[in-house]
């Protein structure tokens, strides 16, 4: 079945067509504007309801590393004791989702971090196929979760930076009627940091701007979480393939696909657009985070005026 994936969303154009029951995919596309489309929706269901995000490490990731991530999806719904967080927010990127589900009439998600669980040792191998993937999420929940997969800079996975950065898909129902999303993104800092975590590195194709400093220093997993946030709004809002997109099902693009190489207003190719600084280290960002923390977040396609919705 057809998706849209991360595909080298910075640098080349399109979503990729990705593995059985996977929908979306961020692709190497990013640095190349085009002109925006209107955003479709195909009556499909979307996620809704308490969804716990389960995080599957496969090879070795610093405890820094895990963190960075974890801090990311804890950031994503709004808790009692974060009231006077800072603004502008992961959570407030979040729901900008909302104005799908008013099309859908359906409530947003309510996303919590759930299991961290570690394959340290790569229990399939350090070379992945797409059905690897889905059996690395099937670890996770069975049921009302997103089980997403990250694999290590060391890992190579199928089309990883040939063709995409991370996908996203959903299982066959079990006999029970359960059924789960699943996201994979890959560490590109070895691999292919100028196609997948592109704007903290020179880009391989295209204008040839300075990369921006990673706000958490660390240039893999900082564009490991631009993926992430792309894919995790793809999921919400085409989890089974019938639910929001532009273009053709075999390559759709998404709420935040369809908006490549965007992060703050201005943006144009090879320009990620107008961010704020941390002026400790120069780093830039868009939205804060859990315990401190600062990330660079895409754009979100607004399906009211069609356009690009950017936090800065």
């Amino acid at each position: 079945m057809a998706s849209p994936a991360i595909t080298l969303v910075f640098l080349l154009s399109t979503a990729s067509v990705l593995f059985q029951c996977s929908y979306g995919g961020r692709t190497l596309a990013a640095l190349v504007e085009q002109q925006p489309l209107a955003m479709t929706y195909h009556k499909g269901a979307l996620l809704t309801g308490n969804i716990s995000v389960n995080l599957i490490f496969y090879g070795k990731f610093t405890a820094s590393q895990r963190a960075i991530i974890s801090d990311f999806v804890a950031s994503l719904s709004s808790l009692p004791h974060q009231k006077d967080s800072l603004e502008p927010s992961v959570a407030t990127w979040w729901k900008t989702l909302a104005k799908y589900y008013s099309t859908s009439r359906t409530p947003l998600p309510k996303l919590s971090l759930g299991k961290l669980l570690l394959d340290e040792e790569c229990s399939l191998g350090r070379s992945l196929r797409d059905a690897d993937l889905e059996t690395l999420a099937a670890k996770g929940a069975p049921r009302n979760a997103v089980n997403v997969v990250l694999t290590a800079e060391d890992v190579a996975v199928e089309r990883f930076c040939m063709s995409r950065c991370g996908t996203h898909g959903a299982s066959g129902r079990s006999k029970a009627g359960g059924r789960f999303a699943y996201v994979w993104v890959g560490n590109s800092e070895t691999q292919c940091p100028g196609q997948c975590a592109w704007p903290f590195h020179q880009p391989v194709y295209g204008p040839q701007a300075p990369p921006l400093v990673a706000p958490n220093g660390d240039v893999g997993v900082d564009g490991m979480i631009i993926n992430l946030a792309s894919l995790l709004a793809g999921t919400a809002t085409n989890p089974f393939g019938n639910g929001f997109f532009q273009g053709p099902k075999e390559a759709p693009l998404e709420a935040a696909t369809a908006c490549p190489g965007v992060y703050g207003k201005g943006a144009y190719p090879g320009y990620a657009g107008e961010l704020l600084t941390d002026h400790a280290t120069g780093a830039s960002y868009n939205a804060h985070g859990a315990r401190g923390r600062k990330y660079l977040l895409p754009a979100l396609f607004d399906p009211a005026t069609s356009s690009c919705s950017t936090l800065v």
